[in-house]
């Protein structure tokens, strides 16, 4: 898994990247009329989020090929895999189904965009992104563990 430990690496750092960026969005956008009234912030803001939803899926889905899991049929099911699997926490299920389900309307059904539900994602839920990727960063280092025993 030395192979994958890199690019999961790689990911997780490319998360935290986004996970800064939304953190300035947040702490500079200081109300949803602000938020709304900024095309170009929306459309970054909107962005970011779902290149940070695709990268915990692309995290997921590695880690559930690499481990041998069951083949997850929905983005949700994904998330399901790794709370059931114990490699995430299954208080953050909630966050990350409605991040599937954001992600989903970002790609699939852009005009159904809710500016309101946005500008709460990145004000609210950023933090969900964080215990992701540090219960990913815990999985890579009890793996990389046991692989060196």
């Amino acid at each position: 898994m030395a192979d994958v430990d890199s690019v999961l690496n790689e990911q997780v750092r490319f998360l935290h990247n986004e996970i800064a960026y939304l953190k300035q969005e947040q702490k500079d956008v200081t109300s949803l009329q602000m938020y709304r009234d900024n095309t170009r912030l929306k459309r970054a803001v909107e962005r970011s989020l779902q290149v940070s939803v695709e990268v915990c899926l692309d995290i997921g889905r590695r880690i559930i090929a690499q481990s041998g899991y069951e083949y997850p049929n929905s983005n949700r099911e994904v998330f399901e895999i790794l709370i059931r699997k114990g490699i995430i926490p299954a208080s953050l299920q909630p966050a990350l189904q409605k991040m599937a389900g954001f992600r989903n309307i970002v790609v699939h059904e852009y005009v159904r965009i809710d500016d309101a539900q946005v500008y709460g994602m990145l004000k609210a839920n950023l933090e969900d992104f964080e215990t992701f990727a540090t219960a990913i960063v815990n999985f890579l280092s009890v793996a990389g563990e046991e692989e060196d025993s």
